[in-house]
This record gives C-alpha cells, structure tokens and sequence, in this order.
C-alpha cells in the first residue's frame, strides 16, 4: 500500500460525470488529509490528521503540508507532428492570419508535409518527448489527435505512434481520428471527394485496427462546412467512434450548433461562437474543451466562458499543443489564462482541468477525481492552495506526480 499523509489541502471536483453551472465551482476540500492507494486505486481517503494503522509494507510519502488535486487531464492536443513552424513568425509579423497561410500552402499543409517524410520512429521519439515533459508538468492523461497525415498511411502511422505512447509511458495516451484536419494537397477544390475518402476508406481501416476512440473534424470557414462536417462525424458514428468537433474557431460558421445537434462529447475552441451555438452545445449535453493558450499565441479573443458556465454548459481546458497555432504544451499556462483570461474561478479551473476533461475524453468513471474505487492519479503541488496555481505563472509548481499509484516524478 502507499499512503500519502500530511496533505495540507485535498481538493477535487467529485462525481463521474461532467459538472456545469454553480456545480463546477464545487470542490471537496479536506485539510490535514491522507490518501492510501492500493494496486493502482484509491483505497481510502482521510481527513483531520486521522491515519490508518501503518505498517512495515505501507510506503509512507509525506506531502509536507502541500496541496494535493487530481491528475491533470489535456484533453485536446495535436501531440504527434513532424517539423515546426517558427518560420511562420515573420508571415505573421507582416499580418498574414491563419488562414492565409492556410491557403498558400502553408500551416497545417506544412506540417502535413514533415509528418509524412518522418518515420513512425522517428515520429514516436519525438513525441515521448513530450510526454516526458507534460508527465513533469502535472498532465497524467492526454488526448492526442491525428490530422498530419491526411491520407490512409500517414493517419494510421500517427495513430500508431499514439497507440505505443499509450502502452510504452506512464501516461494515459487518449487517440483521436481528425483526418479531417484540413484538405490534402491530392484533394485541393475537392473537398468532397476528400471526405469520401476518409469515409470510405480511411475510416474504416482505423477502427479495424482499433486506432481510435473519437473522431473529429475541422468545421471552419475554408477547410469543411457544416454538411461535410456532418458526413464525417455520422460515419464515424456509425462506426463506434464518438463525435468531437473543432468548432467556431475562427468563423461561426454552424460547428457549435452542428455539436449539439449530433450530441457530440465535446465541442472545441468555440472563440467565435455564437448564442445559438451556445444554446445548441447546452441542449445537447456537450462539454466546451476551451484553448486559451491558442488566443493568447494567436492574439485572438478569448471564448465566453463565463456564458458558457452560465448556460449550464459543462466547460474544460486544454492545452491545444500543436505546431502551429499553439506551441506550448504547459497545461499549468492554460490554468492561469483561465483565470486572467475567462475569469473563471480557482475551483471552476481545477474542475475543467481533470473532472471535465475526463468527461471529454470519456474517462470520467475512472479518473479526474480524488475518490474511493478511481485509478490514482495525483499531483502533490509546490503550493499551499489552488489559488496559488492559478497565481503563479512561467514556474512549474508540481511538487510529484503520481500515476496508477506509482510515483513518476
């Protein structure tokens, strides 16, 4: 057994599903608290200075009086990817905006080029490198989608890599199908086609080789419309893969509405959405999975979160670690734009950061709270308290990081 005592302050959001309005704001929090793990679970939870009767095969770590949450869970992340695109950064002192690289050849059609010509090796070492980092940071587990190949043998050779990241680390590596990420150069003016082909050949092969739980699709002014977006995800669904949606990031162009009307688990970006967008994702039970970190790199506004949590939706935030529009993979960064940025409360983030974020990923039974029968997964923070995380900021505050029980970091 390990036992963790001498927690200064235990807090969690509590449940197995997603928490939206007032609820997301409600945190358990227990002061002098012990947590004992047994065979990767949590066993027993202690408050008070109250402690089971320890013996010589209990592994004792004193948290010093520090905080203890949940594991932090990034829920969207583009973690697999050949080259990068700092050079991109004069284009965009000189005002180019995304789209317009998009649409000379460059962006995501970039990358798209590296990450063919990268090996599926070379592919998986860079990105263990990553988790490595992300690991250290307090992230514990991490959606990572696919979408730099663009055709069958590129998207399965990085589904691939997410699939050894997954069995090979400590992480929680959570695979996500968005070959409709942009349009391949072979399919330029003919998206259509293109999603066709996704449809009815790509598709098909990642869920014979079980390669994915999600699918997702780029719904955006130039890449593909609500009806193409709409194709993509019924097939998926058809299938067994559950719907996300990249929805409203630049334009509301229907991403958000479409979410809602396909009860899609997670809508996300949402900078641009709209109030029937809103109302859409509140009816269809979505959750909102927020980047803020790609605003801030993108100097774009922000999304409404607080309209959101005010409507009763269900809100997360994730890192959106990618080459291009974000590349930064500091989750803690995200949590202090979610203050200074959403102005959403210390409780709210931590909520959105690990309970919420399983739920976008379909991981709520199992993780993103500190509770009796959940997989422990745990981060002892530098900081007496989660305000103190949400402060702070350009530091790593994570003290240690547990993963399944085992110490990690």
């Amino acid at each position: 057994m390990l036992l963790i005592k001498n927690i200064g302050v235990l807090q969690t959001p509590v449940g197995k599903s997603s928490l939206c309005g007032s609820k997301q704001a409600q945190n358990l929090k227990l002061t002098n608290a012990a947590i004992a793990i047994e065979n990767g679970k949590i066993s027993a939870i202690y408050k008070d200075g109250e402690l089971p009767i320890i013996t010589n095969d209990v592994h004792v770590i004193d948290a010093g009086n520090c905080l203890v949450t949940p594991g932090l869970v990034d829920c969207h992340t583009h973690l697999v990817f050949g080259g990068w695109r700092h050079n991109e950064i004069p284009l965009k002192l000189r005002g180019a905006t995304y789209l317009d690289i998009l649409r000379a050849g460059g962006g995501i059609l970039d990358t798209v080029r590296h990450t063919r010509e990268m090996s599926e090796d070379e592919l998986y070492n860079k990105s263990k490198g990553f988790i490595d980092e992300m690991l250290a940071g307090g992230v514990t587990t991490v959606e990572s989608k696919s979408g730099y190949g663009l055709n069958l043998d590129n998207e399965l050779k990085q589904l691939r890599v997410n699939k050894r990241l997954n069995e090979s680390t400590p992480m929680d590596v959570v695979s996500t199908f968005l070959g409709a990420h942009a349009i391949p150069p072979e399919y330029q003016g003919k998206p259509d086609e293109y999603i066709d082909y996704l449809c009815d050949v790509v598709l098909p092969e990642v869920k014979r080789q079980n390669l994915a739980v999600f699918c997702d699709v780029f719904c955006e002014d130039s890449v593909f419309d609500v009806e193409q977006s709409r194709k993509m995800l019924l097939k998926g669904q058809k299938l067994g893969l559950k719907s996300k949606i990249h929805a409203d990031e630049i334009e509301a162009i229907g991403g958000a509405v479409l979410a809602g009307e396909l009860g899609a688990i997670s809508a996300e970006h949402l900078i641009a959405t709209n109030e029937q967008g809103i109302d859409s994702m509140a009816k269809g039970g979505v959750t909102a999975a927020l980047l803020p970190a790609t605003s801030f790199y993108l100097n774009k506004t922000y999304a409404p979160a607080r309209e959101m949590i005010n409507k009763g939706i269900p809100v997360a935030i994730a890192s959106d670690f990618n080459p291009g529009s974000c590349p930064s993979l500091n989750l803690q960064f995200a949590i202090n734009l979610g203050y200074l940025k959403y102005r959403m409360l210390p409780e709210e983030i931590l909520t959105a950061t690990t309970l919420n974020a399983a739920c976008a990923i379909d991981r709520g039974e199992t993780i993103g709270s500190i509770e009796v029968g959940k997989q422990a997964d745990l981060v002892i923070w530098n900081a007496p308290n989660f305000e103190m995380i949400c402060y702070r900021f350009g530091s790593n505050q994570v003290k240690t990081v547990i993963k399944k029980g085992e110490i990690i970091q």
